[in-house]
């Protein structure tokens, strides 16, 4: 009998952690015959665990959606990682949840084994939470929009942007997170034109409407379409550096909202940066310490050589200065 519980609860966790598993490949695992992985599989539906089994020879088996919530087996790491991001998660920039996190917590605590609830409690101990800086948005919206997005509804909401307070008919696409503000981005029905939006600037947890056929989105890659459109869209000029460095290096000294990157080869990467005045541009690239040539436009050449014979002029490096 403790044989076949053991199994089981074998049983279960493999069918969480995958969507559709074969008998066969069941019965590997489980080192049974597939007489006896369908034996448990019935074991697991008297017990309420909503097994699903598609037809075929080799017979295809998926853990369901029931009415209540299976317990969760959960690996070393898996549990570390849980315990960790709800803790995270009871200081993040979602709203409302904060309480739910720390109840979920105590739970998942309680039955962790020693030595795992160590390595919880040092990174704890070890780490200071500093406040967040980004704006909380309400959990409600983001479930609801996250689940349009999945579901291909359209949705409608008050929305608070630079031009006022407007009403929004969208069909959304996808939600990004920068660590301080959640984006989503969508189809704008009236203007016709891919929009992002701020989502703690929505004023209302947004409606769900008719359901909607996907379109083509604006771009492959949306973390970086997410970028461009922070960083370089919305400001009159658009200056363009190629950056002596690797990606990752030039990663590393940007922030993901102030600038936008390509990789241009190993050695090369490709910096695209908005504002609304190029003569900041200069001061601004230098801090970043790479070596960097001028692509455009240019405008931005001449500012960068006007501020490199003042600052020559203020090293006593130079002639005097002009009318001096």
């Amino acid at each position: 009998m403790l044989e076949t519980s053991a199994r089981l609860l074998k049983l279960l966790s493999l069918l969480q952690v995958r969507r559709d598993w074969t008998g066969a490949d069941l019965a590997e695992r489980l080192r049974v015959d597939v007489r006896t992985v369908r034996r448990d599989v019935d074991k697991l539906r008297s017990l309420g665990y909503p097994v699903n089994a598609a037809p075929g020879v080799s017979g295809g088996y998926q853990l369901g959606a029931g009415a209540e919530l299976p317990p969760l087996l959960l690996d070393d790491d898996e549990a570390v990682a849980v315990a960790v991001g709800l803790r995270t998660a009871a200081n993040g920039t979602v709203a409302g949840i904060e309480e739910t996190s720390v109840r979920a917590l105590a739970k998942l605590e309680q039955v962790l084994p020693s030595r795992l609830r160590r390595r919880v409690n040092a990174l704890q101990a070890h780490t200071i939470a500093l406040p967040s800086r980004g704006v909380q948005v309400d959990a409600g919206t983001l479930t609801t929009i996250a689940s349009a997005c999945r579901d291909h509804q359209r949705l409608r909401f008050p929305y608070a942007g630079r031009d006022g307070d407007t009403r929004r008919h969208v069909e959304p696409l996808g939600m990004a997170h920068t660590g301080r503000r959640w984006y989503l981005v969508a189809w704008d029905v009236d203007k016709e034109d891919w929009r992002t939006f701020r989502v703690d600037r929505i004023e209302e947890e947004p409606t769900l409407g008719a359901r909607f056929t996907p379109r083509e989105p604006p771009a492959e890659d949306l973390a970086s379409y997410v970028s461009r459109q922070l960083s370089v869209a919305p400001y009159q000029y658009e200056a363009r550096l190629i950056m002596h460095a690797p990606y990752d290096v030039v990663a590393a000294r940007t922030s993901y909202t102030s600038v936008h990157l390509e990789r241009i080869d190993d050695e090369r990467t490709l910096l695209t940066v908005g504002t609304s005045a190029l003569d900041e541009v200069g001061p601004w690239i230098a801090m970043i310490g790479v070596e960097f040539e001028v692509e455009g436009p240019e405008e931005l050449k001449q500012h960068l050589r006007a501020l490199s014979e003042r600052l020559l002029r203020a090293s006593g490096a130079a002639g005097p200065r002009p009318g001096g």
